[in-house]
């Protein structure tokens, strides 16, 4: 395919013509990119200004479309979103009626905004609330963890939370649902002291139930742990026919992780093993294995010397 060979001179008024075309495109977009153009975005709802004594559920989702008015480069980059990411809604006039305009409150809500942008309108524009009467339940927490101790080292007693409830309130229906609150996750790593921190109750996905309080304290007693041996008789289980059953031996050896604290508590009557005598009627077993049925709180299990046991019986 042949080529247009151009002169020197042709392929500089070629640059030139080439030039102006794009300089004439640059200044319409910039002209058309500074103007004005409304477009649609979603924004979440929150709250303020609530009526006391009241209780109120929205009768529509807590999210709306705002049709925002801004520039072309807005609507060039691709930044269709609202700065902050939610906007703030008064309740105020929910003490005189059950719904909320939102063109009573455009002002207010472009103050919230970024200047560069405005808000036109709102859509829905009326929210809908439904009401019932206030009423307080509490309920108790549970601490959601992910804690790692350092090697030897765990709980040693109880894990503690003050306090160890939420009082919540809002419609009696809703909380009806409500039987425990959790609060946000506590994660720590190689742990080897007592822990004692303050954490965050999950925040509420309801709007219209309050919690308080905002955050608790919890207290995780930590010990070092070391290895302890104690002897421990044996018991039987399931001997529905009295057999005479002799079991040998009589005792096993059972080594425990204990915390050093607790190392002078842990003995023989918070420890039980027994075996179970069905092993020998259903299954046919010629030994028993051994089962520990009790153990010392906060203790782990290491191992059991023997495992299982000889047994004769008697009719």
């Amino acid at each position: 395919m042949p080529f247009i060979k151009l002169t020197r001179l042709e392929q500089k008024r070629f640059g030139a013509v080439l030039l102006c075309i794009f300089c004439a495109v640059g200044a319409w977009l910039f002209l058309a990119l500074n103007k004005k153009y409304p477009y649609t975005v979603q924004t979440e709802l929150l709250y303020k200004d609530e009526p006391q004594g009241k209780a109120f559920k929205a009768l529509q989702p807590d999210t709306v479309d705002l049709k925002v008015e801004g520039t072309g480069w807005q609507l060039l980059f691709a930044r269709l979103r609202i700065k902050p990411p939610s906007i703030t809604v008064s309740l105020q006039k929910l003490n005189s009626r059950s719904y909320v305009v939102f063109s009573e409150q455009l002002d207010q809500v472009n103050q919230q905004l970024e200047t560069s942008q405005k808000v036109i309108s709102i859509k829905p524009d009326t929210l809908y609330f439904d009401f019932s009467r206030r009423t307080n339940k509490r309920v108790p927490l549970k601490l959601i963890s992910k804690l790692t101790f350092a090697p030897q080292f765990g709980i040693s007693k109880e894990v503690t939370l003050t306090p160890s409830y939420v009082n919540i309130s809002g419609p009696h229906e809703e909380l009806e649902k409500i039987h425990v609150w959790h609060t946000d996750s506590l994660k720590l790593n190689d742990i080897n002291k007592n822990v004692d921190v303050r954490v965050n109750i999950l925040k509420n996905p309801i709007s219209n139930v309050s919690i308080y309080p905002a955050n608790i304290g919890v207290n995780i007693p930590v010990d070092e742990f070391t290895e302890k041996t104690i002897e421990v008789p044996l018991s039987i289980l399931n001997n529905k026919e009295y057999y005479d059953v002799k079991l040998y031996p009589k005792k096993v050896s059972v080594v425990i992780l204990v915390a050093l604290s607790n190392y002078a508590k842990a003995d023989e009557d918070q420890l039980k093993a027994a075996i179970d005598l069905n092993e020998w009627k259903m299954l046919k077993h010629n030994k028993l294995s051994v089962k520990i049925t009790k153990l010392p709180e906060f203790s782990k299990l290491v191992s059991i010397t023997p495992s299982s046991v000889d047994f004769i019986i008697e009719k």
